[in-house]
């Protein structure tokens, strides 16, 4: 422990603090020898208790130098934690965080790094995405709270695509066909045809075509929920199910999305009446107004309904496309991007003959010379 407080004391020396540092230098140095002194006494316990555990005699060392404290050392603490206090209670909450990262096995100079950077949870969390083990709202707060380049560190996909390579659609002028609705320029640059897998992609919220149970299946839901890790599957329980045409939001965990909001699409094996539609319009709609809710403003959708579920693909597509039009053209300001995800190729065929109908291009005007 001497060492790490020693190794603690050098570390300091590098500027990552504002203020005066040799000031700081000094202040630190003589209480590392008064430290020092305190641990060469002889005694093996601290404060008149026996250190019954590793954690609890770092803790106990920790607190007993805090009347070695000075305004350097209150200095240091607000710098790591913005608007931290600088009372003797938030010098011993960092005080402990260092004496934590070390029972931990974690060395002096990580646990200030951590400190400075805000990891410190994920050191004491252990996050471990592909076990059931520990709590899945903590697992679930600590992702939501990174940044996407610290969430990258935990993907359990092979590769990621970020939103700004995914390419936008963009419609050609001089379609064939009449459009089903009008031209509108606020929704150019909203949508994008994707061929691949959706579990790979870097956005705010993916949409798993899932059952009703939520725990996982077969298709885009079994794939989503392989990737995710076990730690989904925990939270998907939790939300006791989902009614057809009903969405609710998860965590991604292991995805490269942030989000995973998830919908149970209609049964059409027997043939598709207006009940259908109107189930498989919910899917998109509520799906949409999930995403919105909760800041998601990249939402990539899979096929809903067409695989198992018996939904034929030339119908679904304009239940998708025209849900999707009517949503932007009332909420276009909430979302960036909207992603139709297709895996087969005669699907990518279907959004390509059909997307011009729903987004069309300026109306060419034709020259009269």
């Amino acid at each position: 422990m001497a060492l790490q407080i020693s190794a603690l004391f050098s570390y300091i020396r590098a500027p990552l603090f504002t203020g005066p540092l040799s000031r700081v230098r000094a202040d630190f140095k003589g209480a590392g020898v008064k430290f020092k002194h305190i641990l060469n006494t002889g005694r093996p316990q601290f404060g008149g208790k026996p250190a019954t555990s590793p954690l609890r005699g770092h803790i106990n060392v920790a607190l007993r130098t805090e009347k070695f404290s000075t305004t350097p050392t209150a200095a240091l603490w607000k710098s790591s934690q913005g608007n931290g206090s600088s009372s003797p209670r938030g010098r011993r909450g960092w005080l402990g965080k260092v004496a934590l990262g070390a029972a931990l096995g974690v060395s002096t100079v990580v646990v200030v790094q951590s400190l400075h950077t805000g990891t410190l949870t994920a050191m004491a969390l252990k996050i471990n995405l592909n076990s059931a083990e520990g709590d899945w709202k903590e697992t679930k707060d600590f992702l939501l709270s990174q940044t996407v380049n610290d969430r990258r560190q935990y993907y359990r996909t092979s590769s990621y695509e970020k939103l700004d390579d995914i390419p936008v659609w963009t419609p050609a002028a001089g379609a064939s066909e009449q459009p089903l609705h009008p031209r509108n320029e606020k929704l150019d640059h909203k949508i994008s045809l994707y061929s691949g897998d959706i579990t790979e992609l870097e956005i705010d919220a993916i949409v798993n075509a899932a059952n009703k149970t939520l725990l996982g299946g077969g298709g885009v839901d079994g794939a989503i929920h392989r990737a995710a890790g076990p730690m989904l599957k925990k939270e998907c329980a939790s939300l006791h199910g989902c009614e057809t045409g009903e969405a609710k939001i998860t965590c991604g965990y292991g995805l490269p999305s942030k989000y995973v909001i998830h919908t149970v699409g209609p049964i059409a094996q027997g043939g598709v009446g207006e009940e259908e539609k109107r189930a498989l319009r919910s899917c998109y709609k509520n799906s949409l107004e999930t995403a919105t809710k909760n800041a998601a403003r990249s939402v990539a959708f899979p096929c809903i309904s067409t695989g198992i579920y018996g939904y034929p693909p030339e119908q679904a597509v304009h239940e998708a496309l025209a849900t999707v039009r009517e949503y932007l053209d009332h909420h276009h300001d909430k979302l960036d991007r909207v992603i139709f995800c297709v895996f087969l190729p005669t699907d990518k065929e279907l959004y390509l003959q059909n997307l011009p109908l729903y987004f069309p291009a300026e109306a060419t005007v034709m020259s009269k010379l």
